[in-house]
């Protein structure tokens, strides 16, 4: 996780024209960059609060300003590509080759692009190598979370899950000292590629499984593709609105809000979910807080589309759909069987990255039609709840194995009645 955020842990850059160029300066003279707000009189402005940061440096570095700072924006871009593609395909290999395979084989592939990233010489070598480092992390995230899915027992899928998940927020609040701690954008990624090395044990620890992928039985299993399209559905809209609710507040007031105060807030946030997940999933089923949890992001994307008390319904649909990403993700690998599970989840996982996508898309556009986009998001969000009543329930239940299982894997009928057993009252047979 370290080293597949390290990009994230930096305010971005922008830069703000007229028709005129921006100043020439010698080879030899430092960037003078102004404070002053951004007007039409054509400065050269760099709107950011804090110039010490490592991948500030590295923008600055290679000139990604002005008419080359649309290279910011594609890095993520190419990165978040890098993490769907690292979903779908490592996802499916862990099926075929098993699942300590691909891990080993996603830690080497790791350590080899994170220090190729770190000794990167020009900008597009740099997205290149960044986009195969996200690649391969996300074969490690996603390789790890369904082999401890699988060696837990039911009762204790949801607290393994939850400790691994503050794991991650402690990964991330080191990132973010590490990132205010570092002088150089290069020194960041190698302190976060380092330590790799010593987890390609892993490889050898973990359990090997290999399964043998049906495609013809798998594309004829109706009811699992619907519970992966609702769930993939879920997880596009609970990683894109939270974007939403990262930057809605600046957006509205027209000033760009405190980086490191947004990223502190999302990682709090993030926290304050897990536990409240834990004491409410195993008690009230999955599907029953996950409803509970869509339903608050969408009411509070609707509230804040009035534009009224934006920064506590931001907090509010912050928490909520960081709560309905972490449970969607869980509810996959609970559902999906065996042997297609690393395929599902990445599909699962990978529908979610295509929600994180519209940050830097909106981004490169300098934000403007934010609010028609969350106006989308929200209304996606209100049929994600009435999709979430179609799941069936995976509390403390087995995990199945096969695709028969995984079929018989659905929701009971709505008008189905129970049958009464009572010998009183039972139907005679006259066979008898």
């Amino acid at each position: 996780f370290f080293i597949g955020h390290s990009s994230q842990a930096a305010p971005h850059l922008h830069c703000h024209v007229s028709v005129l160029a921006p100043p020439q300066r010698a080879a030899s003279q430092p960037y003078n960059i102004p404070s002053a707000p951004p007007s039409r009189s054509g400065s050269y402005v760099i709107k950011t609060t804090i110039y010490s940061d490592p991948l500030c440096v590295c923008a600055i570095q290679w000139d990604l300003v002005c008419g080359r700072y649309w290279l910011v924006p594609l890095e993520e871009v190419c990165f978040i590509l890098g993490v769907l593609t690292g979903y779908l395909g490592l996802g499916y290999m862990a099926d075929r080759l098993g699942r300590s395979r691909t891990l080993l084989i996603s830690l080497v592939l790791t350590v080899v692009f994170g220090v190729l990233a770190c000794v990167s010489p020009s900008p597009s070598i740099f997205i290149v190598m960044r986009f195969c480092l996200a690649a391969a992390s996300a074969g490690v995230y996603l390789t790890l979370y369904i082999t401890r899915v699988e060696l837990c027992e039911p009762s204790l899928r949801l607290l393994a899950t939850m400790l691994a998940g503050l794991m991650t927020v402690i990964g991330e609040l080191l990132l973010l000292a590490v990132a205010l701690g570092c002088h150089t954008w290069r020194a960041l990624l190698g302190i976060g590629t380092a330590p790799l090395t010593l987890f390609l044990s892993y490889g050898y620890l973990a359990p090997s499984s290999s399964h043998c992928l049906f495609f013809l039985e798998f594309l004829n299993s109706r009811n699992i593709w619907k519970n992966i399209c609702v769930l993939g559905f879920t997880s596009f809209i609970s990683h894109g609105i939270s974007q939403c609710y990262n930057s809605f507040r600046g957006d509205v007031r027209g000033t760009a809000s405190s980086f490191y105060w947004t990223y502190l807030l999302s990682v709090c946030a993030e926290a304050c979910s897990w536990p409240l997940l834990w004491t409410t999933a195993d008690r009230c089923g999955r599907r029953g807080i996950l409803l509970l949890f869509m339903t608050l992001t969408g009411l509070a994307s609707l509230i804040l589309l009035g534009l009224a008390a934006i920064t506590v319904f931001s907090v509010l649909g912050l928490f909520s759909s960081q709560a309905t990403a972490s449970l969607t993700i869980l509810f996959a690998a609970e559902i999906m069987p065996t042997i297609i599970r690393g395929t599902s989840v990445g599909i699962v996982l990978a529908l979610g990255c295509v929600g994180r996508l519209s940050w830097p898309l909106m981004d490169l556009r300098n934000h403007y039609g934010y609010f028609l986009h969350h106006v989308v998001y929200s209304s996606l969000a209100l049929l994600a709840v009435l999709s979430i009543l179609l799941l069936p329930e995976s509390k403390r239940k087995p995990l199945p194995q096969t695709l028969a299982e995984g079929e018989q894997y659905r929701r009971p009928p709505l008008g189905r009645r129970r049958r009464d057993n009572v010998p009183l009252l039972a139907t005679p047979n006259p066979e008898t």
